[in-house]
């Protein structure tokens, strides 16, 4: 099971009560979306599967092998979602499907026009860094390790759809489709200059500025340098930050600090005190509270885990 963050479950149905062992659908219809639940409890392959609008996926339960045009097949798993643009064909396995152990996945399609003007307002009211720049969805970044940011919105819009029975449930479900859409752009942002912030850097004064913290995470950053670096007030530079990967950039240093700790960790003869120094903190007492917000686990035990996972997998 992948280790990111878990959506809230949805209760399955009785078998007795489906329509089909092979993606049974149940859906709840809204003015600018549709949310579908998708249950299979028998192994199946090549199972098709088309939405006329964007849909975003999250796997729930079990595990799908994905077929996507021009893209190479992959698994599927609990803790991850799949983005796929309008009239994409799905190709589908399901490998280990059975009544005792089903797969359940939810697919939520969302209106063009409501992208659309969602985008036009966020480019219109809050311009990117960069004038050639413009907020919009990357389906190429189609593969996606959930996150709270995302998770929070999507677990509102279960919530809605499931338990609110009130006449405003359309406004509600608007809403977290925008905060939604933002928090998906937010995390692909985060991908790209994740993965190439050294070529971006020669370019783009975010991605150099990401550049400056990542290789100089066991120093102490100074972000009113850092802004000048980007060629920004520290109020721009802290708001253009935010606004692109949804993180301030002193939550971006811790984020890339406990990251380094978790690398220092998995070292044999590394020590928890080692891993706090080396990577930036100034006292093993903040270190631990936010490795453990971040990880659900301490220092220890998380180098107790990977010790032990390493040993089993001799």
């Amino acid at each position: 099971m992948n280790q990111g963050h878990m959506l809230q479950s949805i209760a399955l149905n009785n078998e007795k009560t489906l329509h089909s062992l092979v993606e049974n659908q149940t859906t709840y219809t809204f003015n600018q979306c549709e949310l579908h639940v998708f249950e299979t409890h028998q192994e199946a392959h090549q199972v098709g599967l088309l939405f006329n609008d964007f849909v975003y996926t999250s796997m729930l339960k079990g595990k799908k092998i994905m077929h996507l045009k021009d893209k190479p097949s992959f698994d599927y798993l609990p803790g991850e979602s799949v983005i796929v643009g309008p009239n994409e064909l799905m190709e589908i396995d399901f490998p280990n499907a059975n009544s005792a152990y089903p797969t359940q996945c939810l697919a939520l399609g969302i209106s063009g026009s409501l992208i659309e003007n969602t985008l036009g307002l966020l480019n219109e009211d809050y311009a990117k860094v960069l004038p050639e720049e413009s907020w919009l969805i990357n389906e190429d970044i189609h593969h996606i390790i959930n996150n709270n940011d995302l998770n929070q919105t999507i677990n509102r819009i279960i919530n809605i759809s499931l338990n609110d029975r009130g006449k405003h449930k359309d406004i509600l479900i608007e809403l977290a489709l925008k905060e939604m859409i933002i928090r998906l752009m937010q995390t692909q942002a985060r991908h790209v200059f994740d993965k190439s912030y050294e070529s971006l850097s020669k370019s783009h004064p975010l991605a150099y500025a990401i550049a400056i913290i990542k290789n100089r995470l066991a120093e102490k950053i100074d972000f009113n340098k850092l802004a000048k670096a980007s060629c920004m007030s520290r109020s721009t530079f802290f708001k253009k930050f935010k606004e692109t990967f949804g993180y301030t950039p002193s939550q971006y240093v811790i984020k890339e600090r406990l990251k380094l700790a978790k690398k220092i960790l998995l070292k044999c003869n590394s020590t928890v005190t080692q891993a706090c120094f080396s990577c930036g903190f100034e006292n093993l007492s903040h270190f631990t509270t936010a490795f453990t917000r971040e990880n659900q686990l301490t220092p220890s035990q998380f180098k107790r885990a990977s010790q032990s996972s390493q040993y089993n997998t001799k």
